[in-house]
């Protein structure tokens, strides 16, 4: 088996976000997203519209998520590695070279975004209407 680690907010889901996740399961056949704590958004300065508990609901009936963790801190990411035997770490591109450090434990793999859609415009182009 091979796995696939990502991490993010996953709020408002939306087409950008199932890319991303259906690129992922390219590198492999189980594929891991540890999602941010409202905890850990808060210490980022992050707010999400839907809880902790209602986006990993949402995440966990997307057909290329096989299993959803908790991210609580920045720190966490090489112990996650390790503990679920991860092949590959994937994030999008705007992170490029931000997890460079785990490539002593899995093959790091930076995926272009999708253009035009993020959550930050999402809500910014709902605020001008």
């Amino acid at each position: 088996m091979k796995k696939v680690l990502t991490y993010g907010t996953f709020d408002m889901l939306h087409p950008g976000h199932i890319n991303l996740l259906r690129r992922a399961k390219e590198y492999g056949n189980y594929v891991i997203v540890g999602l941010s704590s409202d905890e850990f958004n808060a210490q980022k300065g992050k707010t999400s519209y839907y809880t902790y508990e209602e986006r990993k609901h949402v995440l966990e009936a997307v057909r290329y998520v096989d299993e959803v963790i908790k991210e609580e801190n920045w720190d966490q990411k090489v112990i996650d590695v390790q503990h679920h035997n991860v092949d590959t770490f994937v994030m999008g591109d705007d992170w490029k070279g931000k997890f460079d450090f785990l490539k002593p434990y899995c093959h790091v793999v930076y995926l272009p975004r999708t253009e035009g859609i993020s959550t930050t415009k999402i809500k910014t182009d709902l605020k001008s209407k």
